[in-house]
């Protein structure tokens, strides 16, 4: 059973996704996504477990052995990404049961559940697969599901969004696919292990630089990476609740986990850091998405699309931590990988819970209202606290460890970018706040109540990202082993 795990990890999900259109309830397409979701979550837990105990396990489809056929694999350096991504979703099932009742008509729903079923399995699928033409089919099931439920949005502005991210997204997905064809010209293999082996053997050529170059630019596209992140703040903030807590977690966590893989495993970080100028490039391209995104998200005056461009800088510390090539870099990088997930999920959930109570997350309409809805502040402002990188918030342990990385590899300019960019997250941390507590109302209308799912979900992420805070040896173990195992060569 457990030799099996790796293909049930995705087929559960995918299997579940037709099931929901099927049933066409709302409920029961409900509940099926949430036993996709949990079935997601146990296989990624017994993984591993699995893998810390007994090392990287290998699954060949169909009983093709590799290099001929597909493989999985399950490794130190994706058993993080599953968690998250089952996590997330687990979470999303939960907290969907509220909010789509109130965001999508009833005959919607079960469309939006298939959606996500399909997503969950191209993420996942994205995250397991050896090969990389199957890494590319995923790819492309994954942002399929997503356009479409961005499209789905409650408000206006969701298909113009929605569209957008598709026309961005393609050609992010054309390059990377460009990137695949040219390492097959070179190496006649699509396996990734294969393909590691022949490109170490051969000749480095202009092919070879540019396979690169076009991977490291689509998956940047996927990854919101700046100045590749037009997309973001549209999709993000137009989506339903449910789904921009769920994407806001996994979508562009998963793309830099992909940038991660085939940087390390397939082409090689002597190529990569070395020979090409990639790191440097991925370094500034950081700094420039920390100070920037965060300047823009202080003039924000919707709340999802303030958090939206929050997530672009993010992003962009995660990049940097990649592009030092380090150990402690890319150890930093996973840490905050998955610290920011759980903090980002936690506002994007509270965003959703405004946006049910008060039918508008327009800062404007938030005047006055912390008085009204304590606990829904206090969530948002521990939460974006975490964002800041004030101890003990999970977001203060990512930042320290990405902060001992930069002075050790000597790059002063990030570093400086990266309190710039915390400083400015205090101050659209900060406004949120005052415009909360310390405005009048706008309006002597009693908020609705709070569904209690939605609750639920917002303080357990919360309540996730403090206990991350005070106590870092559950993250810091996944992310040191990750790092390992990718410097290792995938071991």
């Amino acid at each position: 059973m457990i030799a099996n795990l790796p293909v049930l990890q995705v087929l559960i999900p995918l299997g579940c996704a037709p099931l929901c259109v099927l049933l066409r309830r709302r409920s029961l397409a409900w509940l099926v996504f949430l036993v996709a979701a949990l079935g997601s979550l146990a296989c990624a837990a017994v993984l591993a477990r699995q893998v810390a105990a007994h090392g990287p396990l290998h699954y060949a489809v169909g009983g093709w052995a590799p290099p001929y056929g597909i493989e999985f694999v399950v490794a130190g350096y994706n058993t993080p990404v599953l968690l998250v991504v089952s996590a997330a979703a687990v979470a999303a099932a939960v907290y969907s049961l509220g909010s789509v009742r109130t965001e999508i008509d009833d005959r919607r729903a079960p469309l939006l559940y298939t959606f996500l079923c399909l997503t969950l399995g191209g993420l996942l699928g994205l995250t397991v697969t050896g090969d990389v033409f199957n890494a590319f089919v995923f790819l492309e099931i994954s942002s399929l599901s997503t356009y479409a439920m961005v499209a789905l949005g409650p408000r206006r502005r969701a298909l113009p969004a929605a569209f957008r991210y598709l026309v961005i997204g393609t050609v992010g997905a054309t390059f990377v696919l460009i990137g695949i064809g040219l390492a097959y010209a070179v190496t006649g293999t699509l396996n990734m292990a294969d393909l590691a082996a022949r490109l170490a053997a051969a000749d480095s050529d202009r092919a070879l630089y540019a396979s690169v170059v076009f991977v490291f630019v689509g998956l940047a596209v996927k990854a919101a990476a700046f100045p590749l992140h037009a997309w973001l703040p549209g999709a993000y903030g137009e989506s339903p609740s449910a789904v921009s807590t769920f994407l806001a977690a996994t979508s562009t966590k998963v793309a830099l986990y992909v940038l991660c893989r085939l940087t390390f495993t397939v082409f090689g970080a002597g190529l990569v850091f070395g020979t090409m100028p990639i790191g440097r490039i991925g370094l500034l391209a950081g700094a420039l998405a920390a100070v920037a995104a965060s300047a823009i998200a202080c003039f924000q005056t919707d709340l999802k699309y303030l958090l939206a461009w929050s997530s672009i800088a993010q992003i962009g510390y995660i990049l940097a931590g990649i592009s030092l090539g380090t150990a402690d870099g890319v150890s930093a990088a996973y840490l905050h990988l998955i610290n920011h997930a759980v903090i980002k999920a936690a506002l994007f959930a509270a965003a959703g819970l405004l946006l049910v109570r008060l039918g508008s997350v327009q800062l404007s309409a938030l005047a006055g209202l912390g008085r009204r809805m304590p606990w829904t502040f206090a969530a948002i402002v521990i939460a974006g606290l975490g964002l800041v990188g004030v101890p003990p918030t999970a977001g203060f342990a990512g930042k320290w460890a990405l902060a001992s990385a930069l002075i050790e590899a000597g790059q002063w300019p990030v570093l400086v970018a990266m309190l710039v960019s915390s400083l400015l997250a205090l101050g659209y941390i900060g406004r949120v706040v005052e415009t909360a507590w310390f405005r009048e109302p706008v309006s002597a209308a009693e908020p609705s109540g709070a569904p209690a799912s939605m609750t639920a979900v917002v303080w357990a992420l919360v309540a996730v990202s403090v206990v991350f805070g005070l106590d870092a040896a559950l993250p810091a173990t996944l992310a040191e082993s990750a790092a390992e195992a990718l410097l290792n060569g995938g071991g």
